[in-house]
């Protein structure tokens, strides 16, 4: 896990020296709605290599796709909207609340009672936003 996290982190600071005072002069002009078409570039770009299943280039094109998902939390981290840290904890609060059968040991006799199960799940998140 600590190669994980090193790189993780290796590439957060990458992003904010190009965000820096002393950055990219591109980058740092980014927003969210400018970056808004590159996502839906990169996203073709992953189901292409995933269609060809062409590992190499997957590999390069979930790096940008991250590159982009990481760039995006720090705009809107510079803005005091909210942070990577609130990505992350967001998706992994989602994630364990989602699966019960996994995280508070609710077995599932089956797919569909799975599915019916994050259906049910899903649409209370949604009654309470």
């Amino acid at each position: 896990m600590q190669k994980i996290n090193s790189s993780f982190e290796n590439l957060v600071q990458t992003i904010q020296t190009l965000r820096g005072e002393n950055g990219c002069p591109w980058d740092k002009k980014q927003t969210t709605a400018s970056l808004k078409k590159y996502l839906l570039e990169e996203f073709n770009e992953i189901m292409e290599a995933i269609d060809k299943k062409d590992n190499d280039n997957l590999c390069e094109e979930l790096g940008d796709f991250i590159y982009l998902i990481i760039m995006i939390s720090e705009i809107n981290n510079e803005r005091q909207l909210f942070s990577l840290s609130d990505v992350l904890d967001s998706i992994n609060s989602k994630l364990v609340r989602r699966h019960p059968h996994v995280f508070a040991g609710t077995p599932m006799p089956d797919e569909e009672t799975l599915r019916e199960q994050w259906e049910k799940i899903k649409k209370s998140e949604k009654a309470f936003d």
